[in-house]
């Protein structure tokens, strides 16, 4: 995988960007400003633009970027995205040639109704859907969705590098917490986490293994859960 850098946008947002020399390709940027100041420091041309859905803190900054940088943009067929050039589902791949990467388009409907990742070369950008300690909400799709859609993810190989779009952490862990008191991964990655507590500090991205114990939401395949009618996760 080539250099893949965090620009930070509005509270708490990613913008993941890759790079190499001389090119670079971002996921989501919400808003140009950091974007254009980072190409313009570094010199680098855009080669692609890739959106996983479709609301504004994701997208925001895409015509005003491209009006300055054409490029591709590459993002859910079934999302209202006026900036699409190449819209893309599940089974497509994005070839961005200038760094030599190549990711597929995996469907993860849930947070929004078309929802998707990008998945290559070892890592996951995908979005608001898994987030460390958490999942985003869900405001189109279904529970059912979002839970299909996180188990997806969580069999993708264990050394996969998960980049989300958004930093989350502290406050993921303390709900987490609150609903599985008795989850001993969660004071290990708490501990872990706390040094690094200030809102400038980057924990993304993580190891999808080292994720697995403390995500209460994909606890419903165990046996200490259950879930009833009204789709609510219950603890028996």
């Amino acid at each position: 995988m080539k250099d893949i850098v965090p620009l930070k946008a509005f509270k708490d947002n990613y913008i993941w960007t890759l790079r190499t020399a001389t090119h670079a390709a971002v996921i989501d940027p919400g808003e140009a400003g950091p974007v254009l100041e980072y190409l313009a420091a570094e010199g680098l041309k855009l080669a692609a633009v890739l959106a996983t859905h479709h609301h504004a803190d994701h997208v925001g900054g895409i015509a005003e970027l491209v009006r300055a940088h054409p490029a591709p943009v590459y993002g859910p067929k079934n999302e209202p995205i006026e900036t699409l050039t190449h819209p893309v589902s599940e089974g497509d791949v994005v070839s961005i040639p200038e760094l030599d990467v190549r990711f597929e388009v995996l469907d993860i409907p849930g947070h929004t109704r078309a929802h998707i990742a990008y998945y290559g070369a070892g890592a996951l950008f995908c979005g608001d859907t898994l987030f460390a300690c958490g999942c985003g909400r869900v405001f189109e799709g279904t529970p059912e969705q979002m839970f299909h859609s996180l188990s997806k993810l969580l069999a993708l190989p264990d050394a996969t590098k998960v980049y989300c779009g958004h930093e989350y952490t502290l406050a993921n862990m303390q709900f987490a917490r609150a609903v599985e008191p008795a989850n001993a991964a969660l004071p290990v990655r708490e501990r872990a986490t706390a040094p690094c507590a200030s809102a400038a500090c980057r924990r993304c991205p993580r190891h999808s293994a080292k994720r697995r114990p403390p995500i209460p939401f994909c606890a419903a395949a165990s046996p200490r859960w259950s879930i009833r009618p009204t789709t609510t996760l219950v603890r028996d």
